[in-house]
Parts: C-alpha cells; sequence; structure tokens
C-alpha cells in the first residue's frame, strides 16, 4: 500500500513565485523590453515562424512558442475543449492513448500511484490504468481542478495531449516533477517541432490553444536539468525517469 507524501509546500511556493515571474523582463516602467523562454527562461529568443500569429524559438532549449500576446483567452480555450468528444468508450481513442500507456504500463510495477494532469472532459487514460490495477488521481484547470492532488507524491504522472497547451510550462512541469517519486516517471505525450519547413504546414500549429511545441533537444534539456533518463518512446512520447 502507498503512503501517500505531502509535498514541501512552503519552499515550492516561492519557488512557484519565482518561476511564473521570470518568463517576461521588465523595465522600472513595467513595460515588458526582453521575452524570454517560458522553459528554461534564456534571453536568446528568435523569430521562428509567423502566419495569423508570431512565434518564437529559444536558442538554448528550443522550445517554440507563441508570445503571450498572441494567447486566446481562457475562456475561448475552455469553449474550444468543449468541443471536444473524447470517452472512455471509444475504441479509437483508447488506441490513440495507447502510445502512451503502452510504454509506461510495461514500465511499472503493479499496483502504482498515478496522476493523470490533464484530463480533460472525457478522462479515459486514468481509467485505462485503473483497469491494469493501478490507482488514479485526476487533474484538469477547467473540469477537474483539485490543486489537493499536488500534495501527494505519485510513481507516475502523464499528461498526454497537454504540453502544447501550457502557458508557464516551466511552472507547471516543475509542479509535476516535484511530485514524483525517486525512480517515478513523468510521461509527455505532445508532437514535436522538426524545422522551419515542416513547421510551415504543420497542422499541429493551427490549433488557436496550441502554444508550446517541443523539439526532441527540448526534452534533452529536461533530462539534463533533472538529471533524469530520457526514453523516447515513439514520435510524440517521450518518458522521464526520476532518479532514485
Amino acid at each position: 500500500m502507498h503512503v501517500d507524501q505531502k509535498c514541501s509546500l512552503n519552499r515550492t511556493h516561492q519557488k512557484e513565485n519565482t518561476l511564473a515571474d521570470s518568463q517576461q523582463l521588465r523595465s522600472t516602467d513595467g513595460n515588458i523590453v526582453v521575452q524570454t523562454c517560458p522553459l528554461c527562461f534564456a534571453v536568446g529568443v528568435n523569430e521562428f515562424f509567423e502566419d495569423w500569429r508570431t512565434y518564437l524559438q529559444c536558442s538554448r532549449c528550443r522550445l517554440v512558442f507563441v508570445p503571450p500576446r498572441d494567447h486566446v483567452s481562457h475562456s475561448g480555450e475552455k469553449l474550444h475543449y468543449d468541443r471536444h468528444e473524447n470517452s472512455p468508450h471509444d475504441d479509437a481513442y483508447r488506441n490513440f492513448l495507447s502510445r502512451m500507456f503502452d510504454p509506461m504500463q510495461e514500465r511499472l510495477a503493479s499496483g502504482g500511484w498515478g496522476l493523470d494532469f490533464g484530463a480533460g472532459p472525457g478522462p479515459t487514460l486514468s481509467k485505462m490504468f485503473a483497469e491494469a490495477g493501478h490507482t488514479m488521481q485526476m487533474f484538469d484547470p477547467f473540469y477537474a481542478p483539485n490543486h489537493s492532488v499536488f500534495l501527494q507524491q505519485y510513481d507516475f504522472i502523464t499528461a498526454t495531449e497537454v504540453f502544447e497547451h501550457l502557458r508557464r510550462p516551466r511552472y507547471e512541469l516543475e509542479r509535476l516533477w516535484r511530485c514524483l517519486r525517486p525512480g517515478g516517471i513523468l510521461g509527455l505525450m505532445t508532437k514535436r517541432v522538426l524545422d522551419q519547413d515542416a513547421f510551415s504546414t504543420w497542422h499541429y500549429k493551427q490549433d488557436p490553444t496550441h502554444i508550446c511545441f517541443a523539439a526532441e533537444q527540448t526534452f534533452e534539456w529536461l533530462a539534463e536539468l533533472w538529471n533524469a533518463e530520457l526514453i523516447v518512446a515513439g514520435d510524440d512520447v517521450v518518458l522521464l525517469q526520476k532518479s532514485t
């Protein structure tokens, strides 16, 4: 039986505020003068592509991201998600999620304790893991905003088709990483940036709620930051395993 362990709230609260405030550099009058990378906070950011909005790329971690001025509103974001028709009864959707489920499941001990982050309006992956004998928690900022899940620790955490929606990726990913037990695994499923030519015709960027696009080098940077093992489990799935 797993005993839930609380995260260190005082220490992490201060760190979270620092992460949240470090995404943009401001002059003394409060105006933004430099756009920094929302993942690694580097100031070496260059224009990558432009269509109906601007895309910037970090020269350090290779993240491609949409600056805040081009983000859809929170209400518009939820309206977009409300149109999703994902269901645990949809075999095609289960097959899609198996790209995350299969490589994660084969690395887990039986009876694990897991969190599905960004479960959406039709939570399915958590049900698949529960059917396999794991105890699951869920979080979604719109549909399951239970912040108490971040007071626990887990053997594994999944975030499928979530990374690309993150306004503050460093804050969110650090929060998840702190809630992993030693040896735990964070699974991220998101399509990856290849190059500018592929990006120019990429359907993935047409979704107005997609604002954060990782390259493989982005996950290599994260693995180095966390001293984690990086497992590239597919074209759109990576697993990051915490050291013991």
